[in-house]
């Protein structure tokens, strides 16, 4: 599914002397929540001495889990929460247009009727795979993720998202990109060809101490 490096993704915080991640998926829906099971591997690169050139293909697999071969090119953002993470009086602020236009921020004049729509699209959460950064919430309200060993508060390690950006979210796209005409066609938004349970978003979790990790779909 996915191989990082931490030297293109010092975010990774690996256990031990570890500089390697691969993660692993079965390529099918299982029940009872009906996502891909998921497995962690963290390993040390130069360790690895045999690699195969031409890896195993999955006997069986389900539509939007096998991934297109991609080469990741990584770079930093800054995002912020999502909006229901925020207290009650900061939403309220940023529901509050006069407050936006008293920053002096350049907000397009569209968004005066719900100006929290703009930090919800431009500002928060980035579209797209990531490491670490702010979870995903949609299909349920944000809800902190323990550590089922030790009990730890558990860390976003991975997004992986059934598309990078859209139209409506144009501000997340890399500048190298920005030219493009449209970005809502299948090859521009989803290179790896992957969607997650209906074009949703597959997290994952990984406990600081312990590293057990846990996923979950938004």
């Amino acid at each position: 599914m996915a191989q990082l490096y931490v030297r293109d993704v010092p975010q990774l915080r690996p256990p031990g002397r570890t500089d390697l991640l691969q993660v692993l998926w079965c390529p099918t829906e299982h029940p009872p929540e009906h996502k891909p099971p998921t497995e962690l591997f963290w390993r040390t690169a130069a360790d690895v001495t045999h690699v195969l050139a031409s890896p195993p293909k999955p006997s069986e697999t389900q539509y939007g889990y096998t991934p297109e071969p991609c080469v990741l090119a990584p770079e930093q953002v800054t995002e912020y929460p999502n909006f229901l993470e925020l207290d009650e009086e900061l939403q309220q602020q940023l529901c509050d247009w006069s407050v936006w236009q008293e920053a002096g921020v350049a907000i397009d004049d569209s968004y005066a009727i719900a100006p929290q729509e703009f930090y919800m699209n431009e500002l928060s959460e980035a579209p797209g795979w990531k490491v670490g950064g702010w979870a995903p919430w949609g299909l349920t309200d944000p809800v902190a993720r323990f550590c089922i060993n030790c009990g730890v508060a558990m860390s976003p390690l991975l997004t992986i998202a059934s598309d990078e950006c859209r139209d409506y979210r144009r501000g997340w796209v890399p500048y190298e990109d920005q030219a493009i005409g449209v970005l809502d066609a299948d090859n521009v938004s989803n290179p790896p060809g992957i969607q997650v349970s209906d074009a949703n978003h597959l997290q994952l979790y990984f406990c600081p101490t312990c590293f057990t990790h846990t996923d979950l779909i938004q």
